[in-house]
């Protein structure tokens, strides 16, 4: 007997409809519901579901800052099917699925552990035929050589990308870093020409005109080349009082005030995808805010490309 996956989320963002041709929408979501490459606490393969649980309470779609609705322009297509814990298996699948999908649509992904970032921007490169920019948000650096003995990881995909050439290494910032970690590798994109912003570096400045020469600079390093821009945001880049529910909560970390100021200021680049990346969601470990925090990004990422792009 073949049994179905047992992850894959029911629900739909902002429980949009699904539509009999979902390629005339421009924007695309999909879930990558596998944590199987997880150090920590796993539970990130229910954060698809639960993400597009908490849209559910943007009730009137009209977002309060742009002031438009995604509503008509987003195609949720689901969950992708990935093996439970084979983290090769897991990005053959990606490989599989992405490209028809980046073919279709500007693409939101929802993790997953960070294992799944690799699979998507070996997708992305192919499409583009480039290597991308990448604004990373993270309390760890994810540069480490190996995962505690095995050649992969969910924190080894920024060394593994640098090497293969996904990415520009000068077009490549990272943002809310701290967590411990052998200074080779906390220092690995800076001495390979990108840009490290640490929780540390940014503790008392909020407000756009504190945040105004991270931001030039942000901006600067992502449009320098005109290269496709990637955002890789992992929730816990925010400190635990904001999102407790990740799986390797690091404390001192960013505010939402924080990255909505970040985001919001480099809203209008060369954006070509995003994901979200390591919510951990399940009750016992989670809150509300946790999912929240996702669900409102998105929905204003969506509603700010619709107001650039359509």
């Amino acid at each position: 007997m073949k049994h179905g996956f047992a992850y894959l989320s029911q629900n739909r963002f902002l429980s949009i409809p699904p539509t009999a041709d979902g390629s005339a929408r421009p924007f695309g979501i999909a879930g990558i519901p596998y944590d199987g490459a997880v150090t920590n606490r796993p539970g990130a393969r229910f954060a698809p579901s639960s993400i597009r649980t908490a849209s559910q309470m943007l009730c009137d779609g009209i977002h309060p800052f742009f002031n438009v609705s995604p509503f008509d322009y987003v195609h949720d297509v689901g969950d992708i099917a990935t093996p439970n814990t084979d983290l090769s298996a897991m990005r053959a699948v990606l490989g599989q699925y992405i490209p028809d999908l980046l073919k279709q649509h500007h693409m939101v992904w929802l993790g997953g552990d960070h294992s799944v970032t690799l699979g998507l921007l070996r997708a992305y490169r192919a499409h583009f035929g480039v290597p991308l920019a990448v604004l990373h948000f993270d309390a760890h650096c994810d540069t480490w050589t190996d995962h505690f003995g095995e050649p992969s990881g969910h924190g080894t995909w920024v060394y593994e990308a640098i090497q293969e050439g996904l990415v520009d290494a000068g077009s490549f910032v990272q943002v809310g870093i701290r967590s411990a970690g052998d200074q080779a590798a906390r220092e690995y994109v800076a001495e390979q020409g990108g840009a490290i912003f640490t929780a540390r570096d940014l503790r008392g400045l909020v407000s756009e005109g504190q945040l105004a020469d991270v931001i030039q600079t942000i901006r600067a390093r992502l449009s320098a080349k005109g290269l496709p821009v990637y955002l890789s945001f992992d929730i816990d880049c925010l400190d635990p009082a904001f999102a407790p529910g990740t799986g390797t909560p690091e404390v001192a970390g960013l505010s939402t005030n924080q990255v909505f100021t970040l985001l919001e200021a480099t809203a209008d680049l060369n954006w070509v995808g995003m994901g979200w990346i390591a919510l951990k969601s399940r009750r016992r470990m989670t809150t509300p805010n946790s999912p929240a925090m996702p669900q409102r990004k998105l929905f204003g990422r969506i509603c700010l490309d619709k107001c650039v792009n359509i």
